[in-house]
């Protein structure tokens, strides 16, 4: 069900076209209004999921509008709500450095839905409160890919448990029975290749290494005397080092090129890797500013809505490779286990404790750090 692919390839293709496109559109317009969200790519998906974010957004802000004073649950006070937000709604205005990541998560998911298609079911349609296969059907109008496939699927969970586990698995069964019937990863492609060619090659991981071994080891393996004795006889190769010897030729050119290159590049790494791991293991624990290039590093005292949407492309690949192994399913669990805790000290507690329990993080102290700080910036008051 769930596609090994290159998840790198993947991020750089979602940041190139969405950089390409931002830059095509922002060069004669200020910002993206509402209008112009709908249609902003030819990839309907793509749109869809910029809006269903938006409305996430809209929804972690009226949650910080919960007040003790005031019943944000009265019906009238819920009536003003509604009018506010289609009011709102006709007045979208994003600027450029706000676009940009939105489009680029919006490319990215889209993609994923063929490669993991329960994990971003989860992360569109499972965080809304209160499940219920009404609200779940009232979120396909987000939903273009599959959208008919998904549709039969969330009929079939009236009246069991509307508990997140326990629809993940129903579905993973659902799409297996129904392999057949889903959208293939060519078929996404193909909706992006106008705008940037990428074929299927690109993301899938292909294993040549199983099929190389056996024919390293069918080459080894047969290792006659026949062979040993076969071996002095093409002693004509002996010819061959007075030919790389002549090359002295060569030197006199490629001197005066290469060497001053070759002493320079390793200096220049040995120097770019100690100044890069001194500060990664203490400055950066003390200072608020000891990484100008690390948009984190610059914002690590503003406050956060949500670790998920907080979390950069790169630095979410980053601690999927070295924090989870590499495994994407068990970092969006791991995330939203730790976006659900009440406090800075209990999510602390529940990513060393629980899950950090579960890997061996002794020599990930810099990443596990950098989780921690985005942990307690969610909880900031």
């Amino acid at each position: 069900m769930k596609d090994k692919y290159n998840q790198i390839r993947l991020a750089q293709y979602s940041q190139q076209l969405a950089q390409r496109l931002s830059e095509e559109h922002f060069a004669t317009h200020e910002a993206v209004t509402a209008q112009q969200l709908i249609s902003f790519t030819p990839v309907k998906q793509v749109n869809l999921y910029m809006i269903r974010e938006l409305l996430t957004l809209w929804n972690h802000e009226m949650a910080n509008l919960r007040s003790p004073y005031f019943d944000f649950e009265h019906p009238e006070v819920k009536d003003a709500l509604v009018q506010f937000m289609n009011v709102l709604s006709r007045k979208i205005s994003i600027k450029r450095e706000h676009f940009e990541p939105l489009l680029v998560n919006a490319i990215e998911d889209t993609i994923r839905i063929p490669l993991e298609p329960v994990a971003v079911f989860e992360e569109k349609f499972l965080r809304l409160e209160d499940l219920t296969v009404t609200k779940l059907q009232d979120s396909l109008k987000y939903q273009d890919i599959d959208k008919e496939l998904y549709r039969s699927f969330i009929g079939t969970l009236s009246g069991i448990d509307m508990e997140r586990s326990t629809i993940m698995s129903q579905l993973d069964r659902f799409l297996a029975e129904h392999e057949e019937e889903r959208v293939s990863l060519k078929e996404v492609l193909d909706k992006f290749y106008t705008l940037q060619p990428i074929e299927v090659e690109e993301l899938l991981i292909s294993e040549p290494t199983p099929s190389a071994e056996p024919v390293v080891m069918e080459e080894e393996t047969p290792m006659p005397v026949a062979e040993r004795q076969a071996i002095p006889t093409p002693e004509p190769l002996v010819p061959v080092a007075p030919i790389v010897q002549e090359e002295p030729q060569a030197p006199a050119v490629a001197a005066p090129f290469f060497r001053p290159v070759l002493q320079a590049e390793p200096k220049l790494m040995n120097d770019r890797f100690q100044s890069e791991q001194k500060p990664s293991l203490n400055d950066r624990l003390k200072q608020t500013t000891a990484s100008t290039s690390s948009l984190s590093d610059r914002n690590q005292e503003q406050k956060i809505g949500s670790l998920r949407e907080a979390i950069s492309i790169n630095q979410r690949f980053s601690f999927i490779n070295e924090l989870f192994d590499g495994d994407n399913m068990a970092y969006h669990a791991a995330i939203k286990q730790l976006d659900e805790q009440p406090s800075a000290e209990e999510g602390r507690r529940v990513l060393i404790e629980e899950i950090g329990s579960l890997y061996n993080w002794s020599k990930k102290e810099e990443h596990v750090q950098k989780l921690t700080r985005l942990i307690e910036r969610k909880f900031a008051v």
